[in-house]
């Protein structure tokens, strides 16, 4: 068995590809329009990922975009997407400072959750062993769910 990708649905294609590509950093690396199908997939990478994603060798984020409006609930219950990061600490400051949630902030120096225009909970976990802690994250609280 091999793992190929993981699919969302998205209500408004253009503020998740912000979300998605210019906040969080994803790449967008092919993109299929169903006209008879009335929808379209969008695959995105990781940056370093993008080149292999092409040839399926590397896991993609398959955004699903239906053209006809419909209405998404329980996007918790999808559990979550899970995105190794350079450094923690950084990365939420950058998403904070383009105004997304910090959820769960990472106090640990490990670990943080974000959620996407469609409430998908994103896990953002720091590469290799955990920053040492530090402020404002240590002390921050929990905003909402994730």
């Amino acid at each position: 068995m091999e793992y190929l990708h993981t699919m969302v649905r998205v209500t408004d294609l253009d503020e998740s590809l912000k979300f998605y590509c210019d906040k969080l950093g994803l790449i967008e690396v092919s993109r299929n329009d169903y006209e008879k199908g009335r929808f379209s997939l969008i695959f995105l990478a990781a940056p370093g990922d993008e080149g292999s994603a092409k040839q399926d060798k590397r896991p993609c984020l398959e955004l699903t975009y239906n053209w006809d409006p419909e209405t998404y609930t329980g996007g918790r219950n999808f559990g979550h997407l899970a995105y190794r990061v350079e450094n923690i600490y950084e990365t939420c400051q950058r998403l904070m400072d383009m105004g997304v949630t910090i959820n769960r902030p990472p106090r640990d120096g490990h670990m943080a959750f974000v959620r996407s225009p469609d409430n998908i909970s994103i896990e953002l976990l720091q590469k290799g062993d955990a920053l040492e802690p530090q402020e404002p994250w240590a002390s921050m609280e929990n905003t909402g769910e994730w």
